[in-house]
């Protein structure tokens, strides 16, 4: 049976930041995962993001596919169509999912995100829009915790211009309740570390948030925080962008995410608090979006 893991619940109305960034600290050294509570998501826009979300993923498959995911990766991802750990052979993740962007590209000035018609879900769009730009307004304020985590300036991030036109994504997911064994290479999301800087994750109260061999208590409200792979090496291997997976057991479930990366310009180089003589930079300097492209392009087959 898998062990429950008893995660830090970081209290983003605490006056106390320096508690709060000491928390952060030990959390992302540990293990890579934290909850935050009172963070000023309001619960009725949260339930409105998961009754659309569930209210679309019910359409039937010819009206999903409408709004297919493009290629700057805004839309509906079917089930089987992304499969997050590569080394292993199956037919991808039992998962569909849409992912949802800023709403405007800075450099293009274009509108690139995909919304089902008005006449068959004609509150999403005004939703998802409303969550995302609540979202950002969080994950900004998160990250100035981070900041101070790693004894660099709260507003480090927005200093290097991260967070300046950011790669802010919400993912929502639906794991269909198919049983499948492992043997069948039946993961609902296979073995894989986040991408970039942190991701925002809600669950519906029935699901847990499952790891490699471990489950995370639901806590009612909270957010569960995980570190990514591009914080990870911005920090040196500091922070740990820490393996999870969704195991396909039966049950239907429900979750979304919240993606914030840096600027697709930002330079991720080791930060000089998280380097010495006896810890030299183990990675290259990278451009943010570079990178990304990398790792999309491995999860979906692409070129």
């Amino acid at each position: 049976m898998a062990k429950i893991t008893n995660l830090p619940i970081i209290d983003m109305s605490s006056p106390d930041r320096e508690f709060n960034a000491k928390s952060v600290r030990q959390a992302c050294v540990d293990c890579g995962f934290f909850y935050i509570i009172n963070h000023g998501i309001d619960d009725g826009l949260k339930s409105k993001v998961f009754d659309q979300s569930n209210k679309f993923f019910a359409l039937p498959d010819h009206e999903k596919m409408r709004v297919k995911v493009n290629n700057d990766y805004r839309g509906y991802t079917p089930t089987f169509f992304e499969n997050l750990d590569p080394s292993v052979e199956s037919k991808g993740d039992m998962k569909e999912g849409y992912y949802i962007g800023p709403s405007k590209d800075v450099k293009s000035g274009c509108y690139l995100n995909q919304w089902p018609s008005k006449e068959v879900l004609p509150f999403w769009k005004e939703t998802m829009e409303c969550y995302h730009e609540n979202m950002l307004t969080l994950g900004t304020k998160l990250l100035s915790i981070v900041a101070l985590a790693l004894n660099l300036d709260k507003n480090f991030f927005e200093n290097v211009s991260a967070l300046k036109d950011p790669n802010a994504f919400i993912r929502l997911l639906h794991y269909p309740g198919h049983l499948t064994t492992i043997v069948d290479g039946g993961y609902g999301a296979s073995a894989h570390s986040d991408y970039g800087m942190i991701t925002l994750l809600i669950c519906r109260e029935k699901d847990v948030l499952p790891r490699l061999w471990e489950d995370v208590h639901h806590i009612d409200g909270a957010f569960i925080v995980n570190i990514g792979d591009m914080l990870e090496r911005w920090t040196n291997c500091l922070f740990r962008s820490t393996l999870h997976r969704v195991l396909s057991v039966g049950q239907e479930r429900y979750s979304v995410a919240f993606f914030l990366d840096p600027n697709a310009d930002c330079i991720v180089e080791c930060l000089e608090s998280c380097r010495s003589e006896a810890c030299p930079p183990r990675f290259p300097p990278i451009r943010s979006g570079d990178y990304l492209l990398q790792r999309m392009a491995a999860a979906y087959g692409l070129k």
